[in-house]
């Protein structure tokens, strides 16, 4: 498990997205995706995600499992990932996903300059386990070190033999 700052090259999915979500196909490993701040834009990135790695070969069990790390992490991103922090402005996402050996990387950038925080254990809470579930479904995840552009934040999933 990793849950501290590492450095990816995810920085060329920093450009603006547009206001429909598009995406770049990858059979050659590799697929983006420009998330638009809608109240659609969970289902697409998990949408998305089946597609890619359905195309990819990966089994049904790893692509359900991508999606929900992927649904948690574009979650987080619109929820927190404004450059102020203020959780009621919502704001733009990317998805990337990378086809390794064992593993599908999933990374989501967003324009927050502060580093995902693990809340404490609430039985009681009606939110707040979104990096928990990604935590246990990916080999390990982290963070880019956040700076003027934001961050971004990855996982990998492994590849069920």
């Amino acid at each position: 498990m990793t849950t501290h700052p590492a450095e990816t090259v995810h920085h060329a999915l920093r450009e603006e997205p547009c206001d429909d979500a598009w995406w770049m196909p990858g059979p050659n490993g590799f697929a983006a995706c420009a998330l638009s701040p809608s109240a659609g834009t969970v289902a697409q990135a998990r949408r998305f995600t089946r597609m890619t790695l359905q195309g990819w070969e990966f089994c049904a069990g790893v692509a359900d499992d991508a999606a929900t790390v992927v649904s948690e992490l574009v979650t987080n991103a619109l929820r927190y990932g404004s450059p102020d922090g203020d959780p009621d402005d919502i704001c733009a996402a990317w998805l990337a996903l990378t086809r390794q050996e064992a593993t599908v990387l999933c990374a989501v950038s967003d324009a927050a300059n502060s580093a995902p925080v693990v809340r404490p254990h609430d039985e009681l809470a009606e939110s707040g386990r979104g990096l928990r579930i990604v935590d246990l479904l990916s080999d390990s995840w982290g963070w880019t070190p956040p700076d003027r552009l934001g961050k971004t934040v990855w996982a990998t999933v492994p590849r069920r033999t």
